[in-house]
């Protein structure tokens, strides 16, 4: 992969830094709500009351999908997984919790997860962009750096998975 030369690839790789820094911090914080204090038991109470159980696990479980999903998408790695993680869990939201509701968030609906699920879709097709830590890892800054120390770390076919993940 080259490096961006005009400044419309430039622009690109730019334009997603707010996509992932939006739906990273949304998904920081409510994953660690899930987990801090009284979040697992809360939410355990809450699944449970929807029909999943265990609820206590599954509300840790979501917790770290989401605190997962939260910084990886924040910090541009394991970009594309961090997306599966919010589709999942924003489509389970709006099943068994929003879509009943209607659209309208100020009626409990489901509009504020369709934008998580809509952002998500975007970086799950998109990646991180050049403007992340993926890129350093696979790149480093003008060839020194993360990039030597990775390269020496790295089995051969590891690149390849370390690309597909970005």
């Amino acid at each position: 992969m080259t490096h961006a030369t005009t400044w419309s690839d430039r622009a690109k790789d730019a334009a997603l830094i707010p996509a992932r820094f939006a739906l990273g911090s949304t998904m920081l914080y409510h994953g660690t709500a899930k987990l801090r204090g009284e979040g697992p038991q809360q939410t355990g109470q809450m699944f449970e009351g929807l029909g999943l159980k265990p609820g206590k696990a599954l509300a840790i479980a979501t917790g770290l999908a989401e605190t997962f999903a939260g910084a990886a998408a924040v910090l541009g790695i394991a970009t594309r997984p961090a997306a599966l993680a919010v589709l999942v869990t924003q489509a389970m939201a709006i099943s068994k919790v929003h879509a009943p509701r209607g659209f309208d968030v100020m009626k409990g609906g489901m509009e504020f997860n369709l934008a998580l699920i809509a952002i998500a879709a975007g970086l799950l097709l998109a990646g991180p962009g050049r403007i992340s830590a993926h890129e350093l890892l696979e790149h480093g800054v003008e060839g020194r750096g993360a990039r030597g120390l990775w390269r020496k770390a790295r089995p051969s076919g590891l690149s390849r998975a370390v690309r597909l993940l970005a």
